[in-house]
């Protein structure tokens, strides 16, 4: 395996820290905490009947479509308006996690071509890494609002390795998520895994080309890559 040259990064969960939009989420749910996971993964089983079915809304609106659809289902109370503002408020305004900015900026040192793939919508991504201080870090910031696909499709990977005219084994993705990576590898790029609390590998696919705590560990891993 070469060493990459183009690193893309997923951005939520992988940089940012998504405990504030947990805890906004968890109080529209009245404060049921244990809610939270049920209501991520119906964000991201609409992402994908949104992709399959050849429709398109921005994440922000799944989300809150999500947590209005676990809101009823648990007999809460909840306006539409208002788990719009428990979404996309705390969504805007991320804290990268501890390791992100060195990391980041460690990578560009060593010569790595750094570059941002999301879910968030284009408008949003902006927004987030602005306000996380990391915007200056990245070479440039891709959503998947320009081809109007959720990732794990293969279409959101290839725009970034057309757009920057790079090989898919010249690239390495990284993420926090399994299911992100599983669509990377799909389409030939390298794969790291940074193990952020509470996510996990998925067994039936091919284990990731890295495994990692966080980016520290990331750019030794990479210094030894032949």
């Amino acid at each position: 395996m070469s060493k990459p040259k183009v690193l893309i990064f997923d951005v939520n969960e992988t940089l940012l820290d998504l405990t504030p939009l947990k805890i906004s989420v968890g109080k529209a749910l009245g404060g049921r905490e244990d809610l939270l996971p049920l209501w991520f993964s119906t964000m991201l089983h609409y992402s994908l009947v949104e992709t399959l079915s050849g429709n398109y809304h921005s994440f922000g609106e799944i989300g809150t479509a999500a947590l209005k659809m676990v809101a009823e289902t648990q007999g809460i109370e909840l306006e539409y308006q208002d788990a719009k503002v428990a979404v996309v408020t705390p969504l805007r305004s991320l804290p990268p996690h501890h390791d992100v900015a060195v990391g980041l900026k460690m990578l560009s040192e060593a010569g790595f071509r750094i570059v941002s793939l999301t879910n968030s919508s284009a408008e949003a991504a902006e927004t987030q890494l602005r306000n996380a201080g990391l915007t200056d870090l990245f070479e440039k910031r891709f959503s998947n609002e320009s081809v109007k696909k959720y990732k794990p499709h293969p279409d959101t990977y290839r725009m970034v390795i057309d757009d920057l005219s790079v090989r898919p084994e010249e690239v390495l993705m990284i993420a926090a998520h399994a299911w992100d990576l599983a669509g990377a590898k799909n389409v030939g790029l390298q794969t790291a895994f940074i193990a952020r609390p509470g996510t996990a590998l998925y067994p039936n696919v091919a284990k990731p080309d890295y495994v990692v705590n966080d980016l520290p560990e990331l750019v030794k891993r990479l210094r030894e890559t032949d």
